[in-house]
């Protein structure tokens, strides 16, 4: 017989990162929870295996994680892995200094609001892209990958940044002659611009002979990903190609993308598929 968790029954699992990031507020976040709940379970795993073994011996507890969105992604791969997902409410404290995705799903940015939320706030399904791979991203895909470390707030690619991420992106390193290191990195070639294919539910978007700066893809509303395509502009900028769907299908040179908090790749080709409502999770009530 299945156990459902209710709202007096937690796991509160801390992140390793977070407690060295900022004890503080994972001491304010416990006492919060603590104080809250009639029946709270600390867990402090030191390695992901830990992690991953805690969590899927939660039993009846409603899990609240506590870290950064590396903490947050790690929990939501699991699940999903254990086909658990759609049937989990999960809760986050954001500790730590990578938050933008936890905060991007409307996730207080304070450890006692979050706290707070975890313990009154209302369950909200999200939609998720699930790809081929059985990768999960909850906030944006970015192809080629952002720098680790820029805000959200500076991820317009309006001007050469991405461009210049793209040439990191595809261009490797050249390993140094005789097997030695070289004390001066040479500068790599200046590359073509990328040539990628992107469909969108069966249609193409952009093809080879068109090149692209950017591309994102981000779960909307409704079932739907919305999905930006960047010309690579000479001169004045391009306007945006922009469609929405539920699968999109990259392919073309290898690339690399940013999956949430994560980069992957190269690969040659990949699909999304978005999932409506795959994600529940306890965000301030309205």
């Amino acid at each position: 017989m299945a156990t459902f968790a209710t709202p007096d029954q937690l796991l509160v699992i801390i992140d390793p990162v977070a407690r060295r990031a900022d004890g503080e507020s994972v001491r304010i976040a416990k006492d919060v929870l603590g104080a809250g709940a009639a029946s709270t379970k600390v867990c402090l795993p030191e390695s992901p295996e830990e992690f991953a073994r805690m969590l899927q011996r939660r039993g009846s507890r409603r899990p609240v994680v506590v870290g950064d969105d590396r903490a947050l992604m790690r929990t939501v791969a699991l699940l999903h892995r254990q086909r658990e997902l759609a049937g989990c409410v999960l809760s986050v404290v954001p500790v730590g200094t990578m938050l933008g995705v936890a905060h991007s799903l409307g996730v207080p940015t304070g450890a006692v609001a979050a706290a707070r939320a975890a313990l009154d706030g209302a369950e909200r399904r999200l939609d998720v892209l699930v790809d081929d791979s059985d990768g999960v991203v909850l906030g944006t895909l970015r192809i080629p990958p952002l720098p680790t470390g820029v805000e959200a707030s500076a991820e317009e690619p309006h001007g050469r940044p991405w461009l210049q991420s793209l040439v990191r992106t595809l261009v490797p390193a050249r390993p140094p002659r005789s097997g030695r290191p070289s004390r001066v990195a040479a500068a790599p070639p200046s590359p073509g611009p990328a040539r990628l294919r992107v469909e969108v539910d069966g249609v193409t978007l952009v093809d080879l002979d068109q090149p692209v700066e950017a591309v994102s893809v981000t779960p909307g509303a409704s079932g739907t990903a919305e999905v930006v395509v960047r010309p690579l502009s000479v001169g004045a900028e391009a306007a945006p190609l922009t469609a929405r769907g539920r699968t999109v299908t990259v392919s073309g040179a290898d690339f690399r993308y940013r999956a949430d908090a994560a980069v992957a790749g190269p690969v040659r080709r990949r699909t999304w598929t978005v999932r409506e409502g795959a994600l529940g999770l306890m965000l301030p009530g309205r």
